[in-house]
């Protein structure tokens, strides 16, 4: 492993453990990966802790999903379908925020946050869908996926977790903390009286906004 790669795995693991300071990782949940270019992709390993990670745990897999060092996550078939469908993503991060994961839970016909009460969520995402719930591990996982890239950068996994991509591994982390803290002022609306949204005009007005600002995670 080269400096270049070496610093990158660092980046990786400081990622990590964040998310876990940020409550949004316990234990061996979740994994994060990096595109280092077509058929070498660093990604988090099976059954490790994320938070104490070493270097020489991380796995390398290629964009068929053979695995050339390591015990690559379970959950690679994920990661493969956003970078398979998304040319421009280079980094991902799956985690388990609480919130995000309770509002899949708690409403369970819901297919997305209600970008339309919150300026910043459709300014800094435009929305944030909720994927149907699959089996975790599974080629289903990125199955259900598919139809959601690559214009969305920011979804929750219904009754599991959360999935954001990203251009670099800055962009891919800031998707997971706007994920959750938008479900916790939703959560919060809700139990002080109910979630409002804006009036329509203001909507299309911060939706241009948002087309005009670009597609990344802002």
């Amino acid at each position: 492993m080269n400096s270049t790669d070496k610093a990158l795995c660092e980046h990786i693991l400081q990622v990590a453990q964040a998310l876990h300071s940020q409550n949004m990782l316990a234990a061996a949940d979740g994994n994060i990966s990096f595109k280092v270019y077509q058929d070498y992709i660093f990604i988090t390993p099976s059954g490790v802790a994320k938070a104490r990670m070493d270097i020489e745990d991380m796995a390398v897999v290629n964009s068929q999903g053979r695995v050339m060092v390591g015990k690559a996550s379970s959950e690679m078939a994920m990661h493969l379908a956003v970078y398979n469908s998304c040319p421009k993503a280079k980094a991902i991060v799956h985690a388990h925020p609480p919130t995000a994961i309770a509002w899949s839970i708690a409403r369970p016909d819901d297919t997305e946050l209600p970008s339309d009460a919150m300026s910043e969520l459709i300014l800094s995402v435009g929305s944030v869908p909720i994927v149907p719930y699959a089996r975790p591990g599974t080629e289903e996982m990125g199955s259900v996926l598919k139809s959601y890239l690559p214009q969305h950068r920011c979804l929750i996994l219904a009754r599991h977790g959360a999935l954001s991509w990203g251009e670099d591994l800055e962009e891919a982390h800031k998707g997971m903390e706007r994920i959750e803290h938008t479900a916790i002022i939703l959560e919060k609306a809700q139990r002080l009286g109910s979630i409002t949204t804006l009036p329509k005009e203001e909507v299309s007005y911060l939706k241009e906004i948002r087309k005009s600002l670009g597609e990344r995670i802002l």
